[in-house]
Protein backbone atom coordinates (compact mmCIF):
# COMPACT_ATOMS: atom_id res chain seq x y z
CA UNK A 1 0.00 0.00 0.00
CA UNK A 2 1.17 3.85 -0.81
CA UNK A 3 2.11 5.76 2.10
CA UNK A 4 -0.07 8.28 3.04
CA UNK A 5 -2.37 10.17 5.93
CA UNK A 6 -3.86 7.71 8.20
CA UNK A 7 -7.23 9.23 8.60
CA UNK A 8 -9.42 11.95 6.72
CA UNK A 9 -12.59 13.32 7.20
CA UNK A 10 -15.01 12.98 4.06
CA UNK A 11 -18.74 14.38 3.26
CA UNK A 12 -21.02 13.70 0.74
CA UNK A 13 -23.49 16.65 0.02
CA UNK A 14 -27.25 15.71 -0.57
CA UNK A 15 -28.44 18.70 -2.29
CA UNK A 16 -30.57 19.75 -4.80
CA UNK A 17 -29.09 21.82 -7.59
CA UNK A 18 -31.08 25.28 -8.39
CA UNK A 19 -32.63 23.53 -11.99
CA UNK A 20 -31.27 24.45 -15.16
CA UNK A 21 -29.31 27.79 -13.75
CA UNK A 22 -25.74 26.85 -14.08
CA UNK A 23 -24.52 30.30 -12.62
CA UNK A 24 -26.73 29.68 -9.73
CA UNK A 25 -25.68 25.94 -9.48
CA UNK A 26 -22.06 26.79 -9.13
CA UNK A 27 -22.92 29.50 -6.27
CA UNK A 28 -25.09 27.08 -4.33
CA UNK A 29 -21.91 24.28 -4.44
CA UNK A 30 -19.28 26.45 -3.18
CA UNK A 31 -21.57 27.34 -0.32
CA UNK A 32 -22.36 24.02 0.65
CA UNK A 33 -18.48 23.27 -0.22
CA UNK A 34 -17.41 25.75 2.49
CA UNK A 35 -20.24 24.31 4.92
CA UNK A 36 -18.56 21.16 4.48
CA UNK A 37 -15.00 22.29 4.81
CA UNK A 38 -16.23 23.68 7.85
CA UNK A 39 -17.60 20.21 9.42
CA UNK A 40 -13.75 19.21 9.20
CA UNK A 41 -14.11 17.52 5.62
CA UNK A 42 -11.12 17.18 3.30
CA UNK A 43 -12.43 15.19 0.64
CA UNK A 44 -16.15 16.89 -0.60
CA UNK A 45 -19.06 14.74 -2.92
CA UNK A 46 -21.33 16.08 -4.25
CA UNK A 47 -24.14 14.08 -6.68
CA UNK A 48 -24.29 13.52 -10.15
CA UNK A 49 -25.50 15.90 -12.87
CA UNK A 50 -25.37 18.80 -9.93
CA UNK A 51 -24.65 21.66 -12.58
CA UNK A 52 -27.34 22.18 -13.91
CA UNK A 53 -29.88 19.27 -13.33
CA UNK A 54 -30.53 15.87 -13.79
CA UNK A 55 -33.45 16.71 -16.17
CA UNK A 56 -35.33 13.79 -14.45
CA UNK A 57 -39.06 13.33 -15.74
CA UNK A 58 -38.66 14.87 -19.37
CA UNK A 59 -38.55 13.19 -22.85
CA UNK A 60 -37.25 15.87 -24.60
CA UNK A 61 -40.55 15.73 -27.31
CA UNK A 62 -38.74 12.60 -28.24
CA UNK A 63 -40.40 9.26 -30.02
CA UNK A 64 -39.04 6.75 -31.83
CA UNK A 65 -38.93 8.93 -35.24
CA UNK A 66 -39.84 12.42 -34.80
CA UNK A 67 -38.72 15.49 -32.26
CA UNK A 68 -40.67 18.10 -31.56
CA UNK A 69 -39.53 21.90 -31.38
CA UNK A 70 -40.34 22.36 -27.96
CA UNK A 71 -37.98 19.19 -26.78
CA UNK A 72 -35.22 21.16 -29.19
CA UNK A 73 -35.67 24.47 -26.85
CA UNK A 74 -35.69 22.86 -23.74
CA UNK A 75 -32.59 21.17 -24.59
CA UNK A 76 -31.15 24.65 -26.22
CA UNK A 77 -31.37 25.55 -22.54
CA UNK A 78 -29.90 22.43 -20.89
CA UNK A 79 -26.85 23.14 -23.02
CA UNK A 80 -26.89 26.70 -22.80
CA UNK A 81 -26.29 26.17 -18.93
CA UNK A 82 -23.73 23.16 -19.46
CA UNK A 83 -20.15 23.42 -17.97
CA UNK A 84 -17.21 24.00 -20.15
CA UNK A 85 -14.39 22.71 -19.22
CA UNK A 86 -11.86 24.92 -18.36
CA UNK A 87 -14.23 27.51 -17.91
CA UNK A 88 -15.37 30.44 -15.29
CA UNK A 89 -17.52 27.75 -13.88
CA UNK A 90 -14.33 25.48 -13.41
CA UNK A 91 -12.31 28.68 -11.80
CA UNK A 92 -15.19 29.10 -9.59
CA UNK A 93 -15.48 25.63 -8.56
CA UNK A 94 -11.65 25.67 -8.34
CA UNK A 95 -11.11 28.50 -6.01
CA UNK A 96 -13.96 26.94 -3.64
CA UNK A 97 -12.04 24.02 -3.24
CA UNK A 98 -9.31 25.88 -3.05
CA UNK A 99 -10.89 27.69 -0.23
CA UNK A 100 -12.05 25.10 1.37
CA UNK A 101 -8.37 23.19 1.33
CA UNK A 102 -10.45 19.86 -0.02
CA UNK A 103 -10.22 17.91 -2.86
CA UNK A 104 -14.12 18.35 -4.15
CA UNK A 105 -16.09 15.97 -6.56
CA UNK A 106 -18.87 17.20 -8.58
CA UNK A 107 -21.29 15.44 -10.95
CA UNK A 108 -21.81 18.33 -13.95
CA UNK A 109 -23.13 18.40 -17.84
CA UNK A 110 -20.08 19.08 -19.56
CA UNK A 111 -20.60 20.79 -22.92
CA UNK A 112 -18.02 19.36 -25.61
CA UNK A 113 -15.83 22.56 -26.23
CA UNK A 114 -12.88 20.40 -28.19
CA UNK A 115 -15.10 19.44 -31.60
CA UNK A 116 -18.60 20.56 -32.59
CA UNK A 117 -19.57 21.84 -29.38
CA UNK A 118 -23.48 20.32 -29.67
CA UNK A 119 -22.62 17.15 -27.63
CA UNK A 120 -23.04 17.38 -23.51
CA UNK A 121 -21.76 14.63 -21.21
CA UNK A 122 -22.51 13.07 -18.00
CA UNK A 123 -19.19 14.34 -16.38
CA UNK A 124 -17.14 14.37 -12.96
CA UNK A 125 -14.90 16.75 -12.05
CA UNK A 126 -11.94 16.45 -9.37
CA UNK A 127 -10.42 19.29 -8.18
CA UNK A 128 -7.34 19.55 -5.52
CA UNK A 129 -7.04 21.56 -2.55
CA UNK A 130 -4.73 24.31 -4.31
CA UNK A 131 -8.12 24.88 -6.64
CA UNK A 132 -6.30 22.67 -9.71
CA UNK A 133 -8.68 20.81 -11.91
CA UNK A 134 -7.05 17.44 -11.32
CA UNK A 135 -9.13 15.47 -14.10
CA UNK A 136 -12.37 14.44 -15.27
CA UNK A 137 -14.53 11.06 -16.07
CA UNK A 138 -17.34 10.82 -18.60
CA UNK A 139 -19.85 8.63 -17.94
CA UNK A 140 -18.73 5.41 -20.45
CA UNK A 141 -22.59 4.52 -20.99
CA UNK A 142 -25.61 6.63 -20.67
CA UNK A 143 -28.91 4.90 -19.44
CA UNK A 144 -32.30 4.68 -21.50
CA UNK A 145 -33.27 7.68 -22.32
CA UNK A 146 -30.40 9.80 -20.91
CA UNK A 147 -28.83 8.42 -24.36
CA UNK A 148 -30.91 11.10 -26.22
CA UNK A 149 -29.67 13.68 -24.40
CA UNK A 150 -25.33 12.55 -23.42
CA UNK A 151 -23.32 11.12 -25.68
CA UNK A 152 -21.08 8.55 -24.63
CA UNK A 153 -16.95 8.77 -22.84
CA UNK A 154 -14.83 6.61 -23.50
CA UNK A 155 -11.43 4.76 -21.51
CA UNK A 156 -8.83 8.31 -21.48
CA UNK A 157 -11.20 9.20 -18.24
CA UNK A 158 -10.72 6.34 -16.25
CA UNK A 159 -9.55 8.67 -13.58
CA UNK A 160 -7.86 7.39 -10.22
CA UNK A 161 -5.94 10.36 -8.46
CA UNK A 162 -3.05 9.73 -6.47
CA UNK A 163 -3.99 11.93 -3.09
CA UNK A 164 -1.86 12.18 0.43
CA UNK A 165 -5.70 10.38 1.82
CA UNK A 166 -5.03 6.81 -0.91
CA UNK A 167 -6.26 7.12 -4.35
CA UNK A 168 -9.59 8.82 -5.30
CA UNK A 169 -12.20 7.64 -8.56
CA UNK A 170 -14.80 6.53 -9.00
CA UNK A 171 -18.14 6.23 -11.94
CA UNK A 172 -21.34 7.15 -12.27
CA UNK A 173 -24.94 5.73 -11.34
CA UNK A 174 -25.35 2.66 -13.51
CA UNK A 175 -21.95 2.80 -14.54
CA UNK A 176 -21.17 0.90 -11.53
CA UNK A 177 -23.22 -2.22 -12.69
CA UNK A 178 -20.48 -2.90 -15.25
CA UNK A 179 -18.33 -5.40 -13.82
CA UNK A 180 -15.27 -4.53 -15.97
CA UNK A 181 -15.38 -0.64 -15.57
CA UNK A 182 -15.16 -1.38 -12.18
CA UNK A 183 -12.33 -3.74 -12.02
CA UNK A 184 -10.61 -1.22 -14.59
CA UNK A 185 -10.60 0.94 -11.23
CA UNK A 186 -9.59 -1.63 -8.72
CA UNK A 187 -7.07 -2.01 -10.95
CA UNK A 188 -5.53 1.10 -10.56
CA UNK A 189 -5.47 0.63 -6.67
CA UNK A 190 -8.77 3.07 -5.66
CA UNK A 191 -9.62 3.33 -1.92
CA UNK A 192 -11.48 6.23 -2.26
CA UNK A 193 -14.10 5.25 -4.23
CA UNK A 194 -17.01 7.60 -5.42
CA UNK A 195 -20.69 6.83 -6.71
CA UNK A 196 -22.56 10.10 -7.21
CA UNK A 197 -25.74 8.93 -9.06
CA UNK A 198 -29.29 9.99 -9.48
CA UNK A 199 -30.60 6.29 -8.30
CA UNK A 200 -32.78 6.70 -5.18
CA UNK A 201 -34.30 3.30 -4.94
CA UNK A 202 -33.73 0.63 -1.86
CA UNK A 203 -31.89 -1.69 -3.86
CA UNK A 204 -29.11 1.04 -4.90
CA UNK A 205 -27.85 0.75 -1.01
CA UNK A 206 -27.10 -2.86 -2.18
CA UNK A 207 -25.17 -1.76 -4.93
CA UNK A 208 -22.68 0.47 -2.65
CA UNK A 209 -22.08 -2.15 -0.24
CA UNK A 210 -21.45 -5.09 -2.39
CA UNK A 211 -18.71 -2.70 -4.09
CA UNK A 212 -17.58 -1.94 -1.12
CA UNK A 213 -16.82 -5.65 -0.24
CA UNK A 214 -15.65 -6.31 -3.97
CA UNK A 215 -13.03 -3.25 -3.83
CA UNK A 216 -12.47 -3.36 -0.01
CA UNK A 217 -12.56 0.22 -0.50
CA UNK A 218 -14.71 3.16 0.99
CA UNK A 219 -17.55 3.60 -1.28
CA UNK A 220 -19.17 7.46 -1.32
CA UNK A 221 -22.62 7.32 -2.46
CA UNK A 222 -24.05 10.79 -3.14
CA UNK A 223 -27.72 11.46 -4.75
CA UNK A 224 -30.12 14.95 -4.68
CA UNK A 225 -33.24 15.57 -3.14
CA UNK A 226 -35.40 16.84 -5.89
CA UNK A 227 -39.49 18.08 -5.48
CA UNK A 228 -41.13 18.79 -8.36
CA UNK A 229 -42.02 22.40 -7.25
CA UNK A 230 -37.90 23.18 -7.39
CA UNK A 231 -38.10 23.06 -11.63
CA UNK A 232 -39.08 26.36 -13.12
CA UNK A 233 -42.06 27.29 -14.16
CA UNK A 234 -41.41 28.42 -17.57
CA UNK A 235 -39.06 25.41 -19.00
CA UNK A 236 -40.18 24.06 -22.37
CA UNK A 237 -42.47 21.34 -21.95
CA UNK A 238 -42.98 21.73 -18.50
CA UNK A 239 -46.68 19.93 -18.53
CA UNK A 240 -44.79 16.80 -18.81
CA UNK A 241 -43.77 16.70 -15.07
CA UNK A 242 -47.52 16.95 -13.98
CA UNK A 243 -48.12 13.31 -13.39
CA UNK A 244 -44.70 12.94 -11.25
CA UNK A 245 -44.98 12.57 -7.59
CA UNK A 246 -43.71 15.85 -5.52
CA UNK A 247 -40.78 14.53 -4.61
CA UNK A 248 -38.94 13.34 -7.75
CA UNK A 249 -35.74 12.05 -5.91
CA UNK A 250 -35.55 11.44 -2.14
CA UNK A 251 -31.75 10.83 -1.54
CA UNK A 252 -30.22 8.22 -0.29
CA UNK A 253 -26.63 8.81 0.05
CA UNK A 254 -24.47 6.88 2.52
CA UNK A 255 -20.98 6.30 3.19
CA UNK A 256 -19.76 2.53 3.37
CA UNK A 257 -16.43 1.03 4.93
CA UNK A 258 -14.54 -1.98 2.83
CA UNK A 259 -15.95 -4.69 4.80
CA UNK A 260 -19.49 -3.21 3.45
CA UNK A 261 -20.68 -1.76 6.77
CA UNK A 262 -22.73 1.77 6.81
CA UNK A 263 -20.32 4.33 7.92
CA UNK A 264 -22.99 6.99 7.68
CA UNK A 265 -26.59 7.20 6.35
CA UNK A 266 -28.34 6.61 4.13
CA UNK A 267 -30.01 9.96 4.27
CA UNK A 268 -33.17 10.53 2.81
CA UNK A 269 -36.08 13.04 1.81
CA UNK A 270 -33.88 16.32 2.73
CA UNK A 271 -31.03 17.83 2.12
CA UNK A 272 -28.19 17.64 4.26
CA UNK A 273 -24.36 16.55 4.92
CA UNK A 274 -23.11 13.33 5.54
CA UNK A 275 -19.69 13.25 7.12
CA UNK A 276 -17.53 10.93 8.68
CA UNK A 277 -13.85 9.92 9.81
CA UNK A 278 -12.22 7.15 7.47
CA UNK A 279 -9.52 5.05 9.17
CA UNK A 280 -7.88 4.47 6.11
CA UNK A 281 -5.80 1.46 7.62
CA UNK A 282 -9.13 -0.48 7.69
CA UNK A 283 -8.34 -0.83 3.56
CA UNK A 284 -5.08 -2.63 4.71
CA UNK A 285 -6.93 -5.07 6.88
CA UNK A 286 -9.89 -5.23 4.65
CA UNK A 287 -7.64 -7.17 2.18
CA UNK A 288 -6.49 -9.41 4.74
CA UNK A 289 -8.86 -12.11 3.11
CA UNK A 290 -10.01 -10.52 -0.22
CA UNK A 291 -7.84 -8.68 -2.99
CA UNK A 292 -9.98 -8.75 -6.00
CA UNK A 293 -6.67 -7.65 -8.03
CA UNK A 294 -4.47 -8.85 -5.68
CA UNK A 295 -3.91 -12.48 -3.76
CA UNK A 296 -7.74 -13.29 -4.80
CA UNK A 297 -7.06 -12.63 -8.60
CA UNK A 298 -6.39 -15.62 -11.21
CA UNK A 299 -4.30 -13.74 -13.76
CA UNK A 300 -3.32 -16.97 -15.72
CA UNK A 301 -6.96 -17.31 -16.14
CA UNK A 302 -8.66 -13.55 -16.64
CA UNK A 303 -6.72 -10.48 -17.92
CA UNK A 304 -8.80 -7.15 -18.67
CA UNK A 305 -7.79 -4.87 -21.58
CA UNK A 306 -8.42 -1.66 -21.55
CA UNK A 307 -8.23 1.14 -23.90
CA UNK A 308 -7.67 4.64 -22.41
CA UNK A 309 -6.75 6.48 -25.82
CA UNK A 310 -9.74 9.32 -26.48
CA UNK A 311 -12.24 8.42 -28.70
CA UNK A 312 -11.17 11.08 -31.12
CA UNK A 313 -7.66 10.23 -31.49
CA UNK A 314 -6.21 8.42 -34.62
CA UNK A 315 -3.76 6.06 -31.98
CA UNK A 316 -5.44 3.06 -30.08
CA UNK A 317 -2.90 1.50 -27.53
CA UNK A 318 -5.22 -0.78 -25.56
CA UNK A 319 -3.48 -1.68 -21.91
CA UNK A 320 -3.56 -4.69 -20.63
CA UNK A 321 -4.64 -4.86 -16.89
CA UNK A 322 -2.97 -7.88 -15.35
CA UNK A 323 -4.92 -8.31 -11.92
CA UNK A 324 -2.00 -8.03 -9.43
CA UNK A 325 -0.63 -5.09 -11.19
CA UNK A 326 -2.69 -2.00 -9.40
CA UNK A 327 -0.21 0.71 -11.72
CA UNK A 328 -0.94 3.38 -14.07
CA UNK A 329 2.18 1.67 -16.43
Amino acid sequence: MPTHLSAVKVAVVQAAPILFDRDACIEKACRLTAEAAAQGARLILFPEAFVPAYPRGFTFGTVVGSRSAAGRHLWERYWANSVSVPGPATDALGAAARAAGAYLAIGVIERDSEFSGGTLYCTVLYFGPDGRLLGKHRKLKPTAAERLIWGEGDGSTLTVIETEYGKIGGLICWENYMPLARMALYAKGVELYLAPTADSRDTWQATLRHIACEGRCFVLGCNQYVTKSMYPPDLPGIEELASQPEVMCRGGSAIMSPLGEVVAGPLYDREGILTAELDLAEVVRAKFDFDVVGHYARPDVFQLTVNESAVWTNQVSPRNLVCPNRGNE
